[in-house]
This record gives structure tokens, C-alpha cells and sequence, in this order.
């Protein structure tokens, strides 16, 4: 391990903004059994008072990696507190460091799997979800997808009545896989696009048997870093006042991959909807789809699969 790395583990430990929580704190064996469960850690139902400057509507990006999304999004809304959730320590330093020495008192990180996010954050603790360009699983577990259902049942245990996921991908594959998941639940789609540099941002509804749902091209080149940006002229709902400001995030605040991708000439899709399910009792399983096209979606991919989710050496 490099000299540089163990500073920044070291200085990691002086951040009041990130908590880093051993294993043994959210994983138990209990007596008589050979297989480890999870527990709650102290924090949960408890950021607002212990990390925070003030008791403000929770969101968190997960996946965060250095923390410009979780940065970004703290600074455009100072009314709303923010955590990125990372399992890479010297990644999470950067955002950590940045947001101490800004004083931010709407930013916190936390450095952990994934997998145990559920253990951090109590029933309707959390307002929002943001996924911004995460790993697509291709060839690995659909279960490891953060948007499969066994992860939608995860958030669906602490994000609030009408809480929004948010999608932000360069991954086709993980957008279509997506929209089939979103479909099988019946889930309220607020806002989707497969090109939204070029095509804007359209208002969703249901997607009910609509595959793909492609928006035509709105218009040949790049649209302005203003509004509007909400495409009109398709079907589907008109956007919620709140998620305006959402739709200036997408386009405004880009994070260091993206920006590699656009020069790319990547497309970059957004999805955003909610986790509510009408007749649905609590805790019901979230059904997994049947209609996505895993092999099609995948040699469509094809070899432009950037080195954003390569393996990284960091830890």
C-alpha cells in the first residue's frame, strides 16, 4: 500500500463528516448459529441529530466514489442534507476532505457495502435515492445490480412514502434492466430519457407494457444548460414542480466519468421514479422482471464497456 493511500486512511479518521463503521458493528452471529446477520448500527434514525447541522430531508448517493455528485447536489441545496455511501476509503477522502474544509454542514459519508445499507437508516429516514453511474453488473448477479429488486426492497425499508430513486447511467443495459423492473412492480416512472443531451428529459407515467421508451430526436445537437429541458410533445405526465430542480442536477452537476463520456460520445440516460406500490403490503417482495432482453441488452453494449467499472485497486 502506498504511502499516499495510508495518509489518506489516516486523515480519513479526523473527518467528523465521514463514519467508518467496522464489519463487526452491523454483522452478528447469534448464539447457536453459523451464519451472520445483520444488526442496525447506532446511527440509524439518528444522521439529523448526530452528523448534521440541522434536521433536513435526507438523500443519499450511493456509490458515491470520490463524492462530486454528493458535493455538488449539498451545494445547490443547502435545504436538504446529503450522504454519499462508498466502500472505498481512499475514494471517499477526496469528498470527506472537501466538504470539511468548506465547513459543509449538509454533507456526510459513510464507507460501507452496500449490501448493509439497510442497516444505517431508519423506516422514511431518507427523501431520496441517486445512482449515478454504477456498475451494471453485465455478466455478474442480477442481484448485484442496485436496482434489482432484492436492492429495491432494501431502500423501500427507509425511504419515505413518495421517495424518488434516481438513475443517471451510461449503461443502456443497466437502464433497460431498469425499465423491466420498473414495469413488473408497476412502479410510477416521474421523468426518463435515453439521450438527454440530445433529447432532453420527458415526464413519465406508467410505462405499463411500453418497452423502451424512447423519446424521438428533439433536436440535432446538445441542448442549452437551461430550461427548458423537459421535453413536450410526447406522451406521458407533466413533471412535478420539485423535480424541476432535480432536472436542472442531471444536466448541471456531472462527475469526472461522465464528463469522459460525453467527450466520448456516450449517451447518458436518467430515470427517476418512486417506490410506492398501491395494493402492495409492506414488506412484499419486489417481483422481478420477465421481459428484459439480458443477451440483446448486453451484446449491445458490446466492447465500448468504459473503465468506470473496471475493478479498482483503491480501498
Amino acid at each position: 500500500m502506498g504511502h499516499g493511500k495510508l495518509k489518506k486512511f489516516a486523515e480519513n479518521e479526523t473527518f467528523r463528516c465521514l463514519l467508518q463503521p467496522d464489519a463487526s458493528s452491523v454483522l452478528a452471529k447469534p448464539e447457536g448459529s453459523r451464519e451472520l446477520v445483520l444488526r442496525d448500527h447506532a446511527i440509524k434514525g439518528n444522521w439529523n441529530r448526530d452528523m448534521f447541522a440541522k434536521a433536513q430531508p435526507i438523500v443519499l448517493e450511493l456509490g458515491c466514489g470520490k463524492g462530486d455528485y454528493t458535493i455538488a447536489l449539498a451545494r445547490r441545496h443547502p435545504e436538504m442534507n446529503f450522504i454519499g455511501v462508498d466502500i472505498k476509503g481512499a475514494r471517499l477522502w477526496k469528498g470527506a476532505k472537501e466538504a470539511t474544509e468548506e465547513s459543509m454542514g449538509n454533507v456526510a459519508f459513510l464507507r460501507t457495502r452496500i449490501e448493509f445499507i439497510d442497516a444505517f437508516f431508519g423506516p422514511g429516514e431518507v427523501s431520496e435515492i441517486w445512482l449515478t453511474f454504477s456498475d451494471p453488473q453485465l455478466r455478474g448477479s442480477e442481484n448485484a445490480r442496485l436496482t434489482s429488486p432484492l436492492f429495491l426492497q432494501r431502500y423501500s425499508r427507509f425511504l419515505r412514502p413518495g421517495g424518488i430513486v434516481h438513475l443517471k447511467t451510461d449503461s443502456r443495459f443497466l437502464y433497460e434492466y431498469t425499465q423491466s423492473v420498473v414495469r413488473a412492480n408497476d412502479l410510477e416512472v416521474l421523468a426518463f430519457g435515453t439521450d438527454i443531451y440530445k433529447q432532453g428529459v420527458l415526464g413519465g407515467g406508467t410505462l405499463e407494457n411500453r418497452r423502451s421508451a424512447t423519446p424521438p430526436n428533439l433536436t440535432a445537437g446538445p441542448l442549452p444548460l437551461m430550461r427548458p429541458r423537459v421535453a413536450t410533445g410526447f406522451p406521458g405526465s407533466p413533471l412535478p414542480e420539485p423535480m424541476l430542480k432535480d432536472i436542472d442536477a442531471v444536466f448541471e452537476v456531472q462527475t469526472f466519468y461522465e464528463q469522459m463520456f460525453l467527450k466520448m460520445g456516450l449517451p447518458i440516460t436518467y430515470m427517476a421514479f418512486r417506490l410506492d406500490r398501491e395494493g402492495k403490503a409492506a414488506g412484499e417482495p419486489f417481483a422481478y422482471p420477465t421481459d428484459f432482453d439480458a443477451a440483446y441488452w448486453r451484446e449491445a453494449e458490446g466492447p465500448r464497456r468504459s473503465f468506470s467499472h473496471q475493478p479498482s485497486k483503491e480501498s
